[in-house]
């Protein structure tokens, strides 16, 4: 650490503009990424082939075509293999023990010809299988939001710690400069010790950012599955696009509609009807077609038949329960119950998207404000400043002055860069809320970034 005392009087901060190149020198440190800093698309690329969380996502929906396909086998005949070997004993009063060995082998065959409950089954499957794409679509969506949670996470602690730095190094001329004032008579101590407090606190500050920046960049490598991840920074000047429809109400209809939670929540109700039927169809008729082929071969003095005997049989079996001991009533009165369950389900779905959407647009359209009262407060906070100097060098102004004029600019410099990427953010998060959000929206943010 530089010790303030060695500064020569030319590093005076009576000199503004060379004050403010040094802001401009230690943000821009931080924020030029160099060469090997990776954009959003690279670490969503990444995500999607490391995060554990993702990956049992997609391997469950991949699970879910093979359920379906289990119940499409209840379409389709069957057919066993049976092979049995046995040995009889008999030992009849007054006659020898006879006995006899037999080895059978056949085919037994099944074929459903009308069966109710296996036809809703097979559809219940396919609604299965779709609840598993919206599931899937889920955690690709929630993917998007914390990799890039993550990534403009790590963005805001370099500014942070760019800032703290840039602070730190204008507070510490201050401090030389009261020191040197003070020294040669024309300023009190009060002076110094203000410039002390502020330079220690500036300290504090940079050491906390630092270790946030580590701690916010083990998360987005853990994440992408990487070492020493450098994000880059937004492009300046930064331009971000507006967020189009200007009204709610779209939103809102959009995420009613084709959010992944509700439409999961309209093929929940969707088969807790199938249930209901199924649970009907468990009294009512079901027709089997049953067919067999084998062979006995038969040995031994108590053998009936000796020799090898071939036997084949078709029929078709025809079952109506008459009393199931009150099973199927209670059966049918459980799946109304969870039917009704589904639907209030349903509505809540509906309900929370309608929220969440509403949430994340008027937080849009108010970060979109700040941004903007932000870019002017940074303009003029600038200009503050460059004339507070003056106005301490030509002794009009004392040295906590400058020291509060410093602080509002840096202050107003954070703030700014955090609302940008809090609009980034709340974007893609209305895009989820509503149900929007696709990978092509992570290519969209990443034309905003620098090359």
């Amino acid at each position: 650490m530089r010790d303030p005392r060695a500064m020569n009087s030319r590093h005076s901060s009576s000199n503004p503009g060379r004050a403010l190149s040094r802001i401009g020198m230690a943000l821009a440190l931080l924020m030029a990424g160099g060469a090997q800093a990776q954009s959003l698309q690279e670490l969503y690329d990444a995500a999607r082939a490391f995060d554990a969380q993702y990956l049992s996502a997609r391997a469950l929906a991949d699970s879910a075509q093979y359920k379906a396909a289990q119940a499409d086998a209840l379409a389709r005949p069957s057919l066993g293999l049976g092979v049995t070997a046995k040995r009889d004993e008999t030992d009849p009063p007054n006659f020898s023990r006879v006995g006899a060995t037999s080895l059978s082998a056949g085919l037994q065959g099944k074929y459903a010809l009308y069966n109710r409950s296996n036809q809703l089954t097979i559809s219940q499957a396919q609604l299965g299988l779709t609840v598993a794409q919206a599931d899937l679509e889920t955690a690709e969506q929630d993917l998007i939001v914390r990799v890039a949670q993550a990534y403009f996470d790590v963005l805001g602690a370099q500014d942070a710690l760019g800032t703290a730095r840039a602070s730190k190094a204008m507070i510490s001329e201050q401090l030389a400069s009261a020191k040197r004032n003070f020294e040669v008579g024309t300023q009190t101590i009060t002076d110094t010790r203000e410039a002390q407090a502020r330079y220690d606190l500036a300290l504090a500050t940079e050491i906390a950012a630092e270790n946030d920046l580590r701690i916010k960049s083990v998360t987005l490598d853990q994440l992408v599955g990487r070492n020493g991840v450098t994000p880059k920074p937004l492009a300046v000047p930064v331009a971000l696009p507006a967020v189009t429809p200007l009204t709610v109400d779209p939103w809102v209809a959009q995420a009613e509609e084709q959010h992944p939670l509700v439409r999961k929540a309209r093929l929940g109700l969707d088969s807790a009807k199938i249930e209901i039927d199924k649970a009907r169809a468990a009294e009512g008729v079901t027709l089997d077609l049953n067919g067999s082929l084998g062979t006995v071969n038969a040995r031994g003095a108590g053998a009936q038949l000796k020799g090898t005997t071939h036997n084949a049989s078709l029929g078709v079996t025809l079952s109506l329960p008459l009393y199931t001991g009150g099973a199927t009533q209670n059966r049918i009165k459980e799946t109304l119950a969870l039917e009704e369950k589904s639907r209030n389900d349903l509505d809540y779905a509906r309900r929370a998207v309608s929220e969440g959407t509403k949430r994340a647009f008027f937080g849009v359209q108010s970060l979109t404000a700040q941004v903007k009262a932000l870019e002017a407060a940074e303009s003029s906070s600038k200009l503050a400043l460059e004339a507070t100097q003056l106005g301490y060098k030509v002794g009009v102004r004392v040295n906590l002055d400058v020291l509060n004029a410093q602080t509002q600019l840096f202050n107003t410099q954070q703030n700014l860069a955090k609302a940008r990427y809090d609009v980034v953010m709340t974007s893609l998060k209305l895009r989820q809320a509503s149900g929007q959000l696709k990978p092509e929206d992570v290519s969209a943010v990443n034309q905003l970034l620098a090359k």
